[in-house]
C-alpha cells in the first residue's frame, strides 16, 4: 500500500479554508455585518473584503446589493458549512428562498472555493464558475486571496479580478462599511 491514510478522526479534526461570498439588499448594512459575525460562530473569520455596492443582476426596481468576501477557516466540510452554518445564518437573518432566483434578499452566503478542493455540492459548483463572469464576486476574493490560484483555470484571482473595471460595471467601493473580525 502507497501512499498516507487519513483516518476519519484526522480528517474530522482538520480546519479548512473556506472562501464564501455574501450578498445582500434588504438592510443590507445591518445583515452583511450580522452575518459576519455569525458565521464566526462555525470557524474564524481570517480577511473581509471591501463592501461593493453594485446593481441587482435581474430585478429592476430592487435595491442595489452590498457584497463582501471573507475567508473563514472552520473545522466544517464543505456540505456541513452549507447545511449546517450557511443555512442557520441565511434563516437567522430571515433569508425566504423563492422560485425567483434574483429576489431581493437579507443575505446570501455562497461557498465560492474551499480549500483547492473540486467539488459539487448539490445544484452547486465549486470552485463557483460565476467568479470568472461576475465582477462582484471576482473583485471581492480578489482583495482578500489575489494569490489563490483558481483550481480549474490556474489562474489567481488577482489576474481574475484584473479583467473587470468596477466602474464599468457599475460597482462602487462603500468606504462608509467596515467589519470586525470575530
Amino acid at each position: 500500500m502507497s501512499g498516507i491514510e487519513v483516518s476519519a478522526e484526522t480528517e474530522k479534526n482538520r480546519y479548512h479554508l473556506a472562501y464564501l461570498l455574501l450578498g445582500s439588499n434588504i438592510r443590507a448594512e445591518i445583515n452583511l455585518s450580522a452575518a459576519v459575525r455569525e458565521l464566526g460562530r462555525f470557524g474564524r473569520v481570517l480577511r473581509i473584503s471591501q463592501v461593493w455596492q453594485s446593481p441587482p443582476i435581474d430585478g429592476p426596481g430592487q435595491p442595489d446589493y452590498l457584497n463582501a468576501a471573507l475567508i473563514l477557516e472552520t473545522p466544517l466540510s464543505a456540505a456541513d458549512l452549507k447545511e449546517t452554518a450557511i443555512f442557520s445564518v441565511e434563516g437567522n437573518l430571515g433569508r425566504v428562498r423563492s422560485s425567483d432566483r434574483f429576489a431581493p434578499r437579507t443575505i446570501d452566503i455562497d461557498i465560492a472555493l474551499f480549500d483547492r478542493q473540486i467539488i459539487r455540492l448539490g445544484q452547486r459548483h465549486i470552485p463557483d464558475p460565476e467568479i470568472l463572469e461576475r465582477p462582484f464576486l471576482a473583485i471581492p476574493l480578489a482583495e482578500i486571496a489575489p494569490d489563490y490560484v483558481h483550481p480549474v483555470t490556474g489562474e489567481s484571482l488577482a489576474q481574475i479580478a484584473s479583467r473587470f473595471d468596477p466602474q464599468r460595471c457599475g460597482m462602487c467601493l462603500r468606504t462608509d462599511l467596515t467589519f470586525e473580525l470575530y
